[in-house]
């Protein structure tokens, strides 16, 4: 198992540095292309809520922890941060049988990363958000 770690401002200005980080470090694992586009995908999904919503009355930091293992090939990427809580995981899934009208906003993103990868979880735990993706490829 390897495990890299990036912290950094968590901004939009910092998105590239974050996808820069994960591509690099899947490439080095060989991960097939179609797992690496729903990776990269459900990756700046998640970081791009953070940025927009953790801290609603300044800046913070943002925290993608990657962990590559071998047997079975799989990665868990997680991401941390000390923004007001928040589980993205506690709205009920958007109807995406309604018309993109008819439908609430939000909750499209995190919908497209719990079908994208193996499994998706959050806790709350020492005053920090961690949500953790996991995918076998």
């Amino acid at each position: 198992m390897k495990t890299y770690e990036l912290s950094l401002e968590a901004s939009l200005e910092n998105l590239s540095s974050v996808m820069a980080f994960i591509e690099e470090h899947l490439e080095a694992a060989d991960c097939p292309m179609k797992a690496m586009m729903q990776i990269t995908v459900s990756a700046e999904e998640i970081y791009v809520n953070i940025a927009h919503y953790a801290y609603p009355s300044g800046t913070g930091n943002a925290t993608v922890r990657m962990e590559i293992s071998e047997e079975p090939s799989a990665l868990t990427l997680t991401f941390i941060d000390g923004g007001i809580p928040f589980d993205p995981l506690a709205k009920p899934d958007p109807d995406i049988t309604l018309s993109a009208e008819e439908r609430s906003i939000g909750g499209l993103g995190i919908y497209m990363t719990k079908k994208a990868m193996d499994d998706v979880r959050y806790a709350y735990k020492d005053g920090q958000n961690v949500l953790t993706l996991y995918k076998r490829f």
